[in-house]
């Protein structure tokens, strides 16, 4: 047996059981990367490899967005912005049946899309309207469903951090400007399949309809949440059109976040401190498992992984419906037990040239890839979104299960259709002529 492969074995057999001894993820990577190129130190300059790609790895000017965005959507999760996106939302939709649940999943779409966030959709959407369902007759288990699964859609509708590690990972053949404009179809598709099943359960538990908003109320609610929506407007429309990057919109995002929440009155200057330092946590533990993963992701292609998985798929699996498929279980697999940014900084070298040998854009396999990892994190055992879903419902997780099913399956089904009708995401990339 050669060192080469070797090297490949310990590089998964310590990774995998560091995983299973809950080890933190970005130290897992961190440590098997390290064993493995042990193993390739005389074909090396030394062991100051590892810390020579976790540094270059972050040296990107695109990923500087991935603060600012983070930040952004703290302030806006703290500055007011989730409870005026509530209002609109149920002026819009309450009075449907199930009505309080169509408003968990608009809302839970608007301010996704506005933070970059599922995990800020997920707290913020769902400690004000769990107790709001409940009071209406909806289980608190039912609520938390509806909010984890709606608060993904916010990875998709841009701007969106995955997005961007995507984008870098991708080598710049998807560039940030169609990747975020070839979300916004795909995750409309998922939020109203959601909605579809939450009719169905509505009509048959026959849960109860709220009142309709006149058409003055509307215009109320949507006059306060104005300057809230306006921000996609901005951040998504500017880096279309070509008016800044997506790291320059991600600072006018801070600044227009800021700004709003002051004029709003629900922070203070004073406070901003505190979201400076939530930031700067949320900001290093991503960051440090992108630097742990770009480490991983220069080792695949210094022993060859990408061509050898692409040789393998392509000689045993003639036909490319079955390659896709089998990609996506690959994925829906990985995406239960690791978390979506490394997931993406080191499977996407790896598969990427697969698909695109096979005629799938690249900006195309990326929804794809975000699609099949957000089924992942709101599925046990690492599942961060149905943690954190779970928790701000206040019901256990083992409860949650069972409802959420259901709603996993409806994502599953949104990604297959994805997967095989192209147009779903690239019909916006391409009428805007972005690639």
């Amino acid at each position: 047996m050669s060192i080469e492969v070797i090297s490949i074995i310990v590089l998964f057999v310590s990774f995998f059981s560091l995983l299973l001894l809950k080890v933190p993820v970005a130290y897992s990577i961190g440590i098997a990367t390290t064993l493995s190129l042990l193993l390739n130190i005389d074909k090396l300059p030394g062991i100051t490899t590892i810390a020579q790609r976790m540094t270059t790895g972050i040296d990107s000017f695109a990923l500087l967005a991935i603060p600012f965005f983070i930040l952004a959507g703290d302030i806006m999760k703290r500055g007011g912005i989730a409870t005026r996106l509530i209002n609109f939302a149920k002026s819009l939709v309450s009075s449907l049946p199930g009505g309080l649940a169509y408003v968990n999943i608009l809302a839970s779409m608007l301010f996704g899309a506005i933070s970059g966030s599922a995990l800020a959709a997920a707290s913020a959407i769902g400690s004000i309207m769990t107790d709001r369902m409940e009071e209406e007759g909806y289980p608190r288990t039912l609520s938390a469903s509806v909010n984890i699964t709606a608060s993904t859609t916010g990875l998709l509708i841009p701007p969106s951090n995955i997005l961007i590690v995507y984008a870098l990972a991708s080598g710049g053949t998807a560039s940030v400007a169609a990747l975020f404009i070839a979300g916004y179809l795909p995750g409309i598709l998922l939020g109203m399949a959601i909605m579809g099943y939450v009719a169905f359960i509505a009509i048959s538990k026959g849960y109860a309809r709220g009142k309709r908003a006149t058409l003055f109320e509307v215009w109320n609610f949507f006059r306060k949440a104005f300057f809230s929506l306006l921000l996609l407007v901005i951040v998504v429309g500017g880096i279309v059109a070509g008016v800044f990057t997506a790291t320059e919109a991600s600072v006018i995002a801070v600044l227009y976040a800021a700004v709003l929440s002051l004029i709003y009155g629900d922070m203070k200057v004073k406070d901003f401190s505190g979201v400076l330092l939530s930031s700067a946590k949320t900001t290093a533990v991503v960051m440090f498992l992108i630097c742990t993963s770009m480490a991983m992701s220069w080792l695949f292609s210094f022993e060859g992984i990408p061509e050898m998985i692409s040789t393998f798929l392509l000689e045993s699996l003639n036909n490319k419906f079955a390659i896709f498929l089998a990609i996506n279980l690959i994925l829906l697999v990985i995406g239960t037990f690791m978390d979506m940014t490394p997931a993406v900084l080191i499977f996407t070298p790896i598969f990427l040239p697969v698909v695109t040998t096979l005629g799938m854009d690249p900006v195309h396999f990326g929804i794809v890839i975000v699609l099949n990892l957000c089924i992942g994190i709101c599925t046990p055992p690492v599942g961060t979104l149905l943690f954190v879903g779970s928790g701000v419902a206040k019901v256990s997780v083992t409860q949650v299960i069972r409802p959420l099913l259901p709603f996993l399956a409806i994502m599953v089904i949104v990604l297959m259709l994805i997967s095989f009708i192209p147009e779903i995401s690239m019909y916006l990339p391409r009428l805007f002529d972005l690639k």
